[in-house]
């Protein structure tokens, strides 16, 4: 058994998983009502809402997964990317945790996690396959080999997807968070009502900053213009630009499956965009899509855990590699 903490931004959460993938526990508590009024995450409350959370999150995931903490053999934890202060609050935890049993601990990349999810029961994605990770703050494709490690193929030289999906949202007067909402009243518009543009910096590269910018042109010369068409071609763009380099590095590489994780993954169009690719494709569930833990319990067993007590001045690290 495999308890895991995740606290790399603004959802305190914790999970169980066997060492087979399967899991037991999944608890996610988020902080999103909490940030709303400021219209983003702000670092220090999300930090000591962390505080207040993590040790009833544990609890609850452990009671959830019906385990005690003399059941577990490991403990996970995301060490890394993320906001320091939320780092630091799950690491120190998970360090608590795995002192008082004595058992390994296994500090996790959180971009990893979301490479992995799909290898979770009940049914895992096999390597090799393609993996589309797109969030608020990466987007990057990645070969896998091998579920310990990944390679990146390509990657955003400025905004990531999640974030230009939020940055269209505030500029069409939408709430917090962007993306979901975006998403919502894209539904309702024409997808062909303009033409954004659609940059290519590298064969498998992305590039977000002149999609936004023309969004905020648009509606500055168009102030009439029926926001819902203006949502609709503007999803239409970002996530053309995302199939049309996942198409391109699975011919490359000669891949024949795809995963795509991270929270853009909750995205309607995209998820129906993918099944069209010809491939089978493991999109996970929403809540493993977004942050969870079981993503990061889910790394954890393909990778080597530090015995107590090496693993007592472990760092967070905001940025990995």
């Amino acid at each position: 058994m495999i308890l895991a903490i995740e606290t790399s931004c603004d959802d305190t959460c914790a999970a169980v998983v066997t060492e087979g993938g399967e899991i037991r526990s999944n608890v996610i508590a988020s902080q999103g009502l909490l940030h709303a009024r400021y219209g983003g995450v702000v670092p220090e409350i999300a930090s000591r809402r962390h505080l207040e959370l993590v040790d009833a999150v544990t609890a609850d995931a452990l009671e959830r997964a019906r385990v005690r903490l003399d059941d577990l053999t490991t403990v996970g934890v995301t060490r890394g990317p993320g906001l320091i202060g939320a780092l630091l609050v799950g690491l120190s935890s998970a360090k608590a945790l795995a002192a008082s049993r004595r058992l390994p601990l296994v500090p996790v990349d959180h971009l990893h996690g979301h490479v992995v999810a799909s290898t979770l029961a009940p049914e895992p994605i096999e390597p090799p396959y393609l993996c589309l990770v797109a969030s608020g703050g990466h987007t990057f494709l990645a070969r896998v080999d091998d579920p310990a490690a990944y390679t990146v193929l390509g990657q955003t030289l400025d905004d990531a997807a999640g974030e230009a999906f939020d940055k269209g949202a505030r500029l069409l007067g939408l709430g917090y968070p962007g993306g979901p909402a975006l998403d919502g009243l894209a539904r309702k518009g024409n997808p062909e009502a303009f033409d954004f543009p659609r940059s290519a910096p590298g064969e498998l590269d992305f590039s977000f900053s002149g999609l936004k910018t023309s969004l905020l042109y648009r509606v500055r010369e168009h102030p009439d213009a029926d926001r819902a068409d203006l949502a609709a071609s503007y999803q239409r763009a970002i996530v053309g630009a995302l199939v049309d380099r996942i198409r391109t590095a699975l011919d490359r590489e000669g891949l024949e499956r795809l995963a795509v994780g991270g929270g853009v993954a909750a995205n309607s169009e995209l998820r129906a965009a993918v099944e069209r690719l010809g491939v089978p494709v493991w999109v996970p569930p929403v809540e493993l899509c977004t942050d969870n833990a079981a993503m990061i319990a889910g790394a954890a067993r393909f990778l080597e855990p530090l015995p107590y007590p090496e693993y007592l001045d472990l760092d967070a690290a905001a940025r990995l590699g």
